[in-house]
């Protein structure tokens, strides 16, 4: 907890748990009110059932302004841990070195494609060159049961050169090549992770507006050309975020952005009310920390599995009671994960008291377990 939170709380006479209580008890209320209503009303709705891959037993919410309808749990491109399911996959100490020509990295992924179609995942999220090519040829053959986030990242402009119109629209160009695809449905610009501060305090965004108006740009000429149908961008800087959603409606239809379940539910801050008001989708990564939650090894023989299978439900249902965030994206690396994570979106959505303090719990030993290059996502706690 922040410390300015931490004093307002005991001002008020607030203990840890009674915060927790009132929390749990508003989630339930504004989930009563808004989630249970939003997924009546689209359970009703023809166009949902219209949507790719559309199982009755999935609950379905709208991406903002493209009007499509995906999956309210999706499918995250990472795939850590994966040597648990393929050993010796990894070559190098990133996740990001599994062999993606090996045939068992690429049969586990068709197989986790496959669970995600049987359970209504409609959206996979690319964010990498090694992830478009792995899940685009996952996808061959059936991308009318999925649709994918396009992003390759490591040329695109978190790279200094890559930040005009030209050289964004050259990634596009050879991503599209590289997957053998004709267009993509939702090329996401990865841009600048976070943005900074001056010598007053004064914060400054992750981009220049001449970058931001490039970005834009780019985005515009692929969506004129029919290269990808619907566009927007990744960040973790919230401020420039809302002001990417404001200045050009058009372009950024959806945004990828960290949420995790220690983010509080319906955070009131200019990024979810610019979401909100220009009816940007919004898609939360790093719903479990990077893994942080978790007490085993996510090994299918782990003592730990079902204890950490009941908090991944917990995390999942505790981040569907903010109705501002069209889907969760999380990782998965077997077959088993994704039955378990899909359970959660047909169970009761409002945690009970004493789940919520167990989630609460169990994030905070996470908070303490992040590893040194995701101590960023305690910037995500209060949103």
């Amino acid at each position: 907890m922040h410390h300015n939170q931490h004093e307002a709380d005991k001002r008020s006479g607030l203990t840890r748990r009674e915060f927790m209580r009132d929390g749990a008890a508003g989630a339930a209320a504004l989930a009563a009110g808004l989630g249970a209503a939003t997924r009546a009303s689209a359970q009703d709705n023809e166009a949902v059932k219209k949507t790719r891959g559309y199982n009755p037993d999935m609950e379905y919410r709208r991406l903002g302004k493209t009007d499509v309808w995906v999956s309210s749990l999706c499918l995250g491109g990472h795939w850590k841990r994966i040597d648990q399911m393929v050993p010796g996959i990894l070559k190098g100490k990133g996740w990001l070195s599994a062999d993606i020509a090996d045939a068992g990295f690429q049969k586990n992924r068709d197989e986790v494609v496959s669970r995600c179609i049987e359970h209504g995942i409609n959206y996979i999220d690319a964010c990498t060159y090694p992830e478009i090519q792995a899940y685009s040829r996952a996808l061959k053959g059936r991308r009318d049961k999925m649709y994918m986030g396009f992003s390759w990242y490591e040329h695109e402009a978190r790279q200094a050169d890559r930040r005009t119109a030209g050289r964004l629209i050259e990634t596009l160009d050879e991503g599209i090549k590289v997957c053998g695809l004709d267009h993509v449905d939702f090329w996401r610009i990865t841009c600048r992770s976070d943005g900074s501060t001056d010598e007053n305090g004064n914060h400054i965004m992750a981009h220049t507006m001449a970058e931001s108006e490039e970005i834009a740009k780019a985005l515009g000429m692929a969506k004129r050309s029919g290269k990808a149908v619907h566009t927007g961008v990744s960040s973790h800087d919230r401020l420039w975020l809302a002001m990417m959603m404001e200045k050009f409606p058009g372009q950024i239809e959806a945004v990828v952005t960290p949420y995790t379940a220690k983010s509080k539910v319906l955070p009131k801050d200019g990024m979810f009310d610019a979401a909100v008001k220009h009816d940007a989708g919004m898609f939360g990564i790093k719903p479990f920390a990077s893994n942080s939650l978790f007490k085993g090894d996510s090994s299918p023989d782990s003592p730990e599995a079902e204890e950490d299978d009941r908090l991944a439900r917990l995390a999942i249902r505790y981040i569907l009671c903010n109705p501002a965030l069209t889907a969760p994206i999380p990782g998965l690396i077997n077959a088993h994960q994704v039955d378990n994570v899909a359970q959660a979106a047909p169970e009761r959505r409002e945690l009970d008291l004493a789940e919520a303090e167990e989630l609460e719990d169990a994030m905070a030993v996470a908070w303490a377990n992040l590893p040194a290059d995701y101590q960023w996502l305690k910037d995500w706690e209060y949103v």
